[in-house]
């Protein structure tokens, strides 16, 4: 019996991330559309993703940031990488499951900015349940807490 126990826990152990999904085919598959294959972004379109001062500047608000976008889109206007982009109109992403988003932010956060926070379920849910609106997002962007 216990042994059946101890091959039963490894399994979903081994199983588990196998079941996550994954960030990098979450974004290639969605969100490389517009902001393109490694978040370089489409001048004029989409921002890119690589943005080293947006990320210092959210800190430790940046999970959140990026949850809230994904979850209820984001327009207006911004600057990115040094370029105004005017008229933005990111739609929601919230058809994705909780774990593709929270995969495909961390991979933007981690995987193409080098960050070591992350986006966790409770921030998703969290967006689900009462998303910023585009002007508290952009007021977040700027710095200044919503």
């Amino acid at each position: 019996m216990m042994r059946k126990m101890l091959l039963a826990t490894a399994f979903v152990a081994v199983a588990l991330p196998a079941l996550a999904a994954d960030g990098t085919k979450v974004f290639e598959s969605v969100c490389a559309a517009c902001h393109q294959s490694g978040g370089k972004g489409t001048p004029g379109l989409a921002p890119p993703l690589i943005d080293p001062a947006l990320w210092q500047r959210l800190g430790d608000k940046a999970p959140y940031y990026v949850a809230n976008v994904m979850i209820g889109g984001l327009s207006g206007t911004i600057t990115a990488g040094g370029q105004g982009y005017y008229g933005l109109a990111m739609p929601s992403q919230a058809h994705l499951s909780d774990d593709e988003l929270m995969a495909a932010a961390n991979h933007v956060l981690q995987d193409l900015n080098g960050s070591k926070i992350a986006v966790t379920p409770d921030l998703i849910a969290g967006a689900r349940a009462a998303p910023l609106g585009h002007k508290a997002l952009l007021a977040l962007r700027k710095g200044v807490a919503p």
